[in-house]
This record gives structure tokens, sequence and C-alpha cells, in this order.
């Protein structure tokens, strides 16, 4: 129990250090403030997201330090950008409402499959206690982690390594969260989320796929619901 303990207390002053450590980047990061609020306040709470941490984790969170220059102007504005590699970063209504469904908290472990950028993990860490993340592309998985570790996020491990495999040696999660579309949800994914877990993902060919929520519940059983249509890039195999 002491031990569980420390370990809470910990996770606290890790986000309460990570929050202090983003406001001080967002007052020194005047120019893009107003951004970053136009962006939450016109895409996505006019969408319908409500919930406050993940409103609050969207405004302070440096969108465009996650984009290559090249298109950082356009970081702030309501569509996917390119970052290199044939990924893109996805639009930040999409980035809030995955998010929102996936309902991270403060206990929660996470698993996040395609890393792109790191966005929608920085997003996540705020949220979770620890958050697990695998990009399948080296340059940007790379690329993620040093602009994680340069924010500050203590809480956020990049890995390398083909997503349909999962993380095992880490699960089970409780929360899933999938950034590119395979056309059937992994059964591995499937396994590693805790019961009472929640997945989200894009699944489907690309012309026609659904954004989808899976509830494991207690006693094992699975359920699955659509959201809405959306259009991501398909998800890549090692195997292919």
């Amino acid at each position: 129990m002491q031990h569980r303990r420390h370990d809470s207390f910990f996770r606290l002053a890790s986000c309460l250090i990570l929050v202090l450590r983003m406001t001080t980047l967002l007052i020194a990061d005047d120019p893009v403030t107003s951004q970053r609020q136009r962006m939450v306040s016109a895409q996505i709470q006019s969408r319908g997201i409500r919930n406050p941490d993940v409103l609050r984790a969207m405004r302070i969170t440096p969108r465009h330090l996650f984009v290559p220059l090249d298109v950082r102007s356009f970081a702030y504005e309501d569509h996917p950008l390119p970052i290199g590699f044939g990924a893109t970063i996805s639009q930040p209504y999409i980035v809030a409402l995955m998010t929102e469904l996936l309902a991270p908290a403060k206990s929660h472990r996470v698993l996040e499959i395609g890393t792109g950028s790191g966005y929608q993990a920085a997003i996540l860490g705020q949220l979770a206690g620890a958050v697990y993340t695998i990009e399948i592309v080296p340059e940007l998985a790379q690329s993620a982690a040093r602009t994680l570790r340069e924010l500050g996020y203590s809480n956020i491990t990049v890995r390398q390594g083909d997503g349909y495999q999962g993380w095992p040696e880490q699960a089970p999660f409780d929360g899933i969260i999938v950034t590119a579309a395979p056309p059937e949800l992994p059964e591995k994914l499937i396994a590693q989320l805790s019961k009472g877990g929640r997945l989200v993902a894009p699944v489907g060919a690309i012309w026609s796929q659904d954004l989808v929520v899976v509830e494991k519940k207690l006693d094992g059983k699975v359920e699955r619901r659509p959201v809405i249509p959306v259009s991501f890039l398909p998800m890549k195999s090692a195997a292919k």
C-alpha cells in the first residue's frame, strides 16, 4: 500500500511539473497562444468536445513544435499536415475526439500505436499516468522522442517497432489508441487491453473507414461501436 501511495505521489508530482513547464512555455510562446485558443473554440468546442481536461491540454500544447518548419504556419488550421515519411499529424478535432472517447485518467496506462510527430502522445501524457507509444518509422520515432523529451514529458516512452504486435511486456493497458487505420482490429491489441479498458481506432479500407470504440467489459466480453466515418492513412506492418 505504501508503495502504491509513493507511486501515485510521483505521478501527480510529475504531472504538476509538466503543467508548470507547459504554462511557462505558453507564456513565452505568446504569438501563437491566440491561435490555439481559436483552434479550440472554433474547431473543437464548436463540434461538441466538452471534456475540460481534453480542452485544457489542447489549449496549452504547442502543436507547431510537432510539425516540420515548412508547415509550421499551418499548425493550428483545421486539417491534417504532412510530417514526412508519408505520415501526417491528424486534424486537431480528431485528436481531441479520439482523446475524449478514450477517456484517459491519471491512474491509467495508455498504449498509442503510431507516434508520428508525438503530438497525440503529448496530449495523452497530460491526462494519463503513463503513455507507451510505438512508431514503425525509425526517423519519426527518434524525432518524436526528442521533441517530447525537450518539452519535459517524463511519463511517455517511445519505441520504434511494429504496432500490430503491441507492447506485450507492458500490457495490459487501460486504454489503447491507434492513429492509423488497420483493415481489421488486430487481435493482439484487443488481447493487451485490460478488463474495463477501452480502445479507440480508425478501422477499414482507405475509402471506407469508421472511427470505432472497443470496450472490454469486466467479464472479458468485447463490445464495439462505430462513432463517425473517417479517413486515415493505412496502418503499416513490418511484415509488409
